[in-house]
């Protein structure tokens, strides 16, 4: 944990993905992040695989999402949880939710509604679509946003079937804008702004932008110009079969080309007219990467890591999810460290990846288990030890039993 946020207070009512990787990036920075839960807890807690194969509300899904965080489990829909939730969104600079808006109304937390309790709030909304647009309030989740993005879709250009990416890409995605969403509007309250401001985070808008950002292309200038960036789609941008394996290599300037060319015995290349303009390689692409995938075979992995690393041509070894955890970089920058606070059972964690120079870290604390803090809460927003013991019998909170 690093204490840049330190004094920063967010109240987390997200599930999932998208808002809980943004409230952890968070509290990652030192923000007070309070996770507030239904008394069934985030669906995440359930996900598979569990520690030691058993359901103990820390599936591997919600651990990597919910370090550092403080946990309460309250009814929303009962008139003493929402007042529980009023009194924290009166002590809070940020809300940050993942609900449908809909939802977010029927509880009584648009943002009307809240900034109407806490005028200086910063709102945020991680939802599937703005709300200016006609898709909004529809059910969104991460295939379905890679599918209405265009990302799936990307495929055809290659003659292949629609297919996803295979990770949760368009909540993370969606979770980074968040970030940086409520950090802009902290930054803004700290140069003077006093009024209640509205971040809106739709995961199909952003993931369509970070889509579109090299694929736009001629679609830039042109009212009906091609989209796709050719040489992202070249069928023959892929990792590349050796003698004994997989590598990626990317030759990418004229003198890393050419030093690859000579490298790969193919210096005949290097004379065709086309080669020595940018653009006139960049519209040979798939040529030139049509040579690399018929060179590599040549020789094994290994030897080929060594004469472009040596010749500072971009490669790597193509790893799979399993190698990285033996990666021998990431062992050098201590990725995977689980701090003493973690318990036994959790054997890998992963950091916060940004490093911050001259600022001491703190101790990471481990995702909580259900209700961890509801007593602690509870007592900071000014209720009695009766009155928390009253509302835990009567099903409106939840939390652990008295220490």
């Amino acid at each position: 944990m690093i204490p840049l946020l330190a004094g920063t207070r967010i109240l987390e009512l997200s599930a999932v993905v998208m808002g809980p990787f943004a409230g952890q990036i968070l509290a990652d920075l030192g923000a007070e992040v309070i996770k507030v839960e239904p008394i069934e807890g985030d669906v995440a807690r359930a996900s598979h695989p569990q520690a030691n194969g058993q359901t103990n509300g820390m599936g591997a899904l919600y651990v990597n999402n919910n370090r550092n965080k403080r946990a309460i489990a309250v009814d929303l829909k009962s008139a003493r949880g929402k007042a529980i939730i009023d009194k924290l969104i009166r002590r809070s600079d940020v809300l940050l939710h993942n609900m449908r808006p809909e939802a977010a109304d029927r509880l009584g937390l648009s943002f009307d509604a809240v900034s109407a309790i806490n005028p200086k709030l910063i709102y945020c909304s991680a939802i599937g679509f703005g709300q200016r647009g006609r898709y909004r309030g529809k059910p969104a989740f991460d295939d379905v946003i890679q599918a209405a993005a265009g990302l799936a879709g990307i495929a055809e250009h290659n003659g292949e079937d629609p297919r996803f990416i295979p990770t949760i890409l368009a909540d993370k995605v969606g979770a980074l804008h968040a970030v940086y969403g409520i950090l802009a509007a902290l930054v803004a309250r700290a140069h003077g702004r006093q009024e209640a401001l509205r971040v809106e985070v739709p995961m199909f808008e952003a993931l369509t932008s970070f889509v579109l950002n090299e694929h736009l292309a001629a679609a830039t200038f042109e009212e009906h110009g091609k989209v796709g960036y050719s040489r992202v789609l070249s069928p023959d941008r892929r990792p590349y079969r050796t003698r004994d394996g997989w590598i990626a290599v990317l030759p990418y300037t004229g003198e890393q080309w050419r030093r690859f060319l000579i490298e790969a015995g193919r210096e005949d290349v290097l004379s065709l007219p086309w080669f020595h303009q940018a653009d006139s390689r960049h519209a040979n692409i798939d040529y030139l990467y049509s040579v690399i995938a018929s060179v590599l075979p040549q020789r094994n992995s290994a030897s080929w890591l060594e004469a472009l690393s040596r010749l500072d041509i971009p490669c790597s070894q193509v790893n799979r999810l399993e190698d990285l955890l033996q990666d021998p970089h990431l062992h050098d920058v201590d990725f995977f460290h689980v701090s003493e606070r973690y318990p036994p059972n959790i054997k890998r964690m992963l950091p916060q990846p940004v490093v911050f120079g001259g600022v001491a870290s703190e101790t990471d604390t481990p995702p909580p288990a259900l209700g961890a803090d509801t007593r602690s809460v509870l007592g900071e927003c000014g209720y009695s030890a009766a009155e928390i013991d009253d509302m835990l019998a009567q099903g409106i909170a939840r939390g652990l039993a008295r220490s």
